[in-house]
Protein backbone atom coordinates (compact mmCIF):
# COMPACT_ATOMS: atom_id res chain seq x y z
CA UNK A 1 0.00 0.00 0.00
CA UNK A 2 2.42 2.57 0.69
CA UNK A 3 4.55 1.69 -2.07
CA UNK A 4 1.08 2.03 -4.45
CA UNK A 5 0.48 5.76 -2.08
CA UNK A 6 4.54 6.76 -3.99
CA UNK A 7 4.06 5.89 -7.20
CA UNK A 8 0.65 8.17 -7.15
CA UNK A 9 2.48 10.95 -5.27
CA UNK A 10 4.60 10.90 -7.59
CA UNK A 11 2.46 10.89 -10.75
CA UNK A 12 0.61 13.62 -9.67
CA UNK A 13 1.96 17.07 -11.36
CA UNK A 14 3.29 19.14 -8.88
CA UNK A 15 1.41 22.41 -7.91
CA UNK A 16 3.76 24.73 -10.35
CA UNK A 17 3.12 22.12 -12.96
CA UNK A 18 -1.24 22.45 -12.86
CA UNK A 19 -1.01 26.35 -12.87
CA UNK A 20 1.37 26.56 -15.97
CA UNK A 21 -1.18 23.66 -17.78
CA UNK A 22 -4.32 25.22 -16.92
CA UNK A 23 -2.97 29.03 -17.57
CA UNK A 24 -1.92 27.67 -21.41
CA UNK A 25 -5.52 26.18 -21.54
CA UNK A 26 -7.12 29.21 -20.47
CA UNK A 27 -4.92 32.23 -22.54
CA UNK A 28 -5.55 29.68 -25.44
CA UNK A 29 -9.53 29.65 -25.05
CA UNK A 30 -9.11 33.70 -24.15
CA UNK A 31 -7.38 34.26 -27.23
CA UNK A 32 -9.90 31.65 -29.34
CA UNK A 33 -12.90 33.82 -28.06
CA UNK A 34 -11.52 37.28 -28.82
CA UNK A 35 -10.41 35.81 -32.32
CA UNK A 36 -14.40 34.86 -32.69
CA UNK A 37 -15.61 38.07 -31.01
CA UNK A 38 -13.31 40.40 -33.88
CA UNK A 39 -14.67 38.09 -36.49
CA UNK A 40 -18.40 38.67 -35.43
CA UNK A 41 -17.50 42.48 -35.37
CA UNK A 42 -18.71 42.86 -32.19
CA UNK A 43 -18.38 46.12 -29.77
CA UNK A 44 -16.24 46.83 -27.53
CA UNK A 45 -18.53 47.04 -24.35
CA UNK A 46 -20.44 43.89 -25.40
CA UNK A 47 -16.92 42.17 -25.73
CA UNK A 48 -16.21 43.07 -22.17
CA UNK A 49 -19.25 41.86 -21.04
CA UNK A 50 -19.15 38.63 -23.00
CA UNK A 51 -15.32 38.02 -21.69
CA UNK A 52 -16.12 37.47 -17.85
CA UNK A 53 -18.55 35.04 -19.16
CA UNK A 54 -16.01 33.34 -21.44
CA UNK A 55 -14.27 30.10 -21.04
CA UNK A 56 -15.98 29.27 -17.63
CA UNK A 57 -14.76 25.87 -16.87
CA UNK A 58 -11.13 27.01 -18.13
CA UNK A 59 -11.21 30.11 -16.01
CA UNK A 60 -12.43 27.59 -12.77
CA UNK A 61 -9.93 25.61 -13.62
CA UNK A 62 -6.55 27.80 -13.56
CA UNK A 63 -8.26 29.68 -10.52
CA UNK A 64 -8.38 26.18 -8.34
CA UNK A 65 -4.95 25.66 -9.59
CA UNK A 66 -3.33 28.69 -8.53
CA UNK A 67 -4.99 28.63 -5.03
CA UNK A 68 -3.54 25.04 -4.59
CA UNK A 69 -0.45 26.13 -5.03
CA UNK A 70 -0.64 29.36 -3.14
CA UNK A 71 -2.08 26.95 0.01
CA UNK A 72 0.69 24.24 -0.73
CA UNK A 73 3.29 27.87 -0.08
CA UNK A 74 1.23 28.21 2.69
CA UNK A 75 -0.78 31.35 2.10
CA UNK A 76 -3.89 31.48 4.23
CA UNK A 77 -7.43 30.38 1.90
CA UNK A 78 -8.42 34.30 1.60
CA UNK A 79 -5.04 35.20 -0.12
CA UNK A 80 -4.92 32.14 -2.27
CA UNK A 81 -8.42 33.46 -3.54
CA UNK A 82 -7.83 37.13 -3.86
CA UNK A 83 -4.34 35.99 -5.52
CA UNK A 84 -6.38 33.60 -8.21
CA UNK A 85 -9.16 36.50 -8.76
CA UNK A 86 -6.71 38.81 -9.49
CA UNK A 87 -4.88 37.25 -11.70
CA UNK A 88 -8.02 35.89 -13.70
CA UNK A 89 -8.77 39.83 -13.39
CA UNK A 90 -5.26 40.58 -15.33
CA UNK A 91 -5.83 38.00 -18.03
CA UNK A 92 -9.18 39.72 -18.62
CA UNK A 93 -7.73 43.13 -18.58
CA UNK A 94 -5.00 42.33 -20.84
CA UNK A 95 -7.48 41.06 -23.62
CA UNK A 96 -10.02 43.53 -23.54
CA UNK A 97 -6.91 45.84 -24.17
CA UNK A 98 -6.08 43.52 -26.98
CA UNK A 99 -9.58 43.60 -28.41
CA UNK A 100 -9.62 47.28 -28.43
CA UNK A 101 -6.26 47.47 -30.06
CA UNK A 102 -7.09 44.44 -33.02
CA UNK A 103 -10.50 46.65 -33.43
CA UNK A 104 -8.83 50.07 -33.52
CA UNK A 105 -5.93 48.74 -36.12
CA UNK A 106 -8.23 46.35 -37.82
CA UNK A 107 -6.56 43.43 -37.83
CA UNK A 108 -6.81 40.07 -36.41
CA UNK A 109 -4.44 38.06 -34.15
CA UNK A 110 -2.08 35.48 -35.98
CA UNK A 111 -2.98 31.85 -35.26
Amino acid sequence: MLVFSILLAAMAPSPAAAVDNSRAVFTKCLRDHMKKSLEAKMGEAEYELALKEACGTERDAFRNAVIALDRADGDTAAEAAEDADSQIEDYHSTFVDKFKDYTETKTMPAD
